[in-house]
């Protein structure tokens, strides 16, 4: 108790707690889920549980969150400038484990499926571990990212703006992006897209490059939708058209769960029928992308406004530990993880709410799935890095 009476005296309290709590409750969601999806009255063969219901989601999302905050606590101790210049050996890890993904779809080898893709898609993005656990490696590859490309911007400096660094960052950025698009995870490619240019904005590039991107990327859309559909996969393309005319018999199937899952929003009014309650709204995939629509429907709108307040809480506190950490390495990986939660909150609760198409994007902390509750709680440790860094340069008056 007193080793960590004395860690608690050099990090972050709050915003760990913050963190710790929408882990602690999203496992009570998922056991919710597990008992009412299960029937109340199924042998789960994850816990050997008889007369309760089905907790393999539950089990996997505590080990997940009890291992990450293992992993949080433990790289707060470390300098992330250090584990950033270690960049050749986790590039090399988590990039080969994409690729690996990558090259081989549905591959099994010594009890894993390398390039394991969830059903109804073409998303082989997944590592399928023994005991039917999956292993995401472009959440790993994300953590990877971060620390570059913070390296890199920490690098150029007062240079971002030269066309000849603006490149080398833009194919620093650009890379895995399009590795992740061409393994058919458009949603995570939009994440990183999205972290990398949180990133820049902050390193202070010009307007005149943020104009034209935002520009070229409307207008990239746009063509892709109405003049080069091609370009898109069958089904990711029935997504978007879906929402201009969700009615269409063609989309039935397709807008079916985003309209199950608006209804359940709908169906929780202001406080819900009750995590625990017997009646509930059938969204498939409700513990995973759609588990805000079961919350809602549970806790009502009060207890979602509490629940986005929290995450609310935890981004602002991302962004306000980088801009008082003193070094600007610290300021652009915390914009980093800042936007990886931000831009996965927006996305995911556009989707159920039926104003984006269903992408696979997870709703952080909260959603069913081992491999995004481990990246997000490493983010959190290389966050409360440049807290505790920060804290004892100022300490020391380096």
């Amino acid at each position: 108790m007193k080793a960590v009476r004395n860690y608690l005296k050099t990090t972050d309290k709050t915003y760990l707690f913050l963190c710790m709590a929408c882990s602690i409750f999203a496992v009570i969601v998922l056991i919710s889920v597990g008992r009412y999806y299960a029937g109340g009255f199924s042998y789960d063969s994850l816990t050997g549980a008889r007369g309760l219901g089905g907790y393999k989601y539950a089990v996997v999302q505590a080990g997940a969150f009890v291992l990450g905050l293992g992993c949080a606590v433990f790289l707060s101790y470390l300098d992330y400038q250090t584990l950033a210049r270690l960049w050749p050996l986790h590039v090399s890890v988590t990039w080969f484990l994409v690729l690996l993904t990558l090259v081989f779809h549905n591959v099994d080898i010594a009890g894993f499926t390398i390039g394991y893709a969830p059903s109804n898609t073409q998303n082989y993005s997944w590592i399928l571990l023994p005991g039917g656990i999956s292993l995401q490696p472009t959440e790993l590859a994300k953590i990877s990212f971060m620390l570059t490309f913070a390296m890199h911007l920490d690098n150029v400096r007062e240079r971002i703006n030269e066309p000849k660094q603006l490149l080398g960052l833009l194919a620093h950025m650009g890379a895995p992006v399009l590795i992740v698009h061409i393994q058919g995870d458009d949603g995570t490619a939009i994440v990183f897209a999205a972290i990398g240019a949180m990133m820049l904005f902050s390193a202070g590039l010009s307007w005149k490059y943020i104009s034209a991107g935002i520009g070229l990327a409307v207008s990239g859309l746009l063509g892709v939708i109405f003049f080069f559909p091609d370009l898109l996969q069958g089904y990711q393309m029935d997504r978007i058209m879906s929402l201009f005319d969700p009615d269409n018999p063609v989309y039935k199937d397709v807008i079916l769960q985003q309209k199950y899952g608006r209804n359940a929003i709908g169906a929780g009014r202001i406080f819900g029928r009750g995590l625990f309650g017997d009646a509930h709204t059938y969204v498939p995939r409700s513990e995973n992308d759609f588990v805000f629509s079961y919350m809602a429907e549970s806790i009502g709108f009060v207890g979602c406004l509490i629940m986005l307040g929290v995450l609310f809480a935890i981004a602002i506190r991302t962004l306000t530990i980088g801009a008082n950490s003193g070094q600007r390495m610290g300021t652009y990986l915390c914009v980093g993880v800042f936007a990886a939660i931000a831009f996965q909150l927006i996305i995911n609760l556009g989707m159920n709410l039926m104003l984006l198409p269903v992408i696979g994007v997870t709703l952080p902390f909260f959603s069913a799935g081992g491999s995004s509750v481990l990246m997000l709680y490493i983010c959190v440790g290389l966050v409360l890095s440049v807290y505790r860094n920060s804290r004892y340069s100022w300490r020391s008056g380096r």
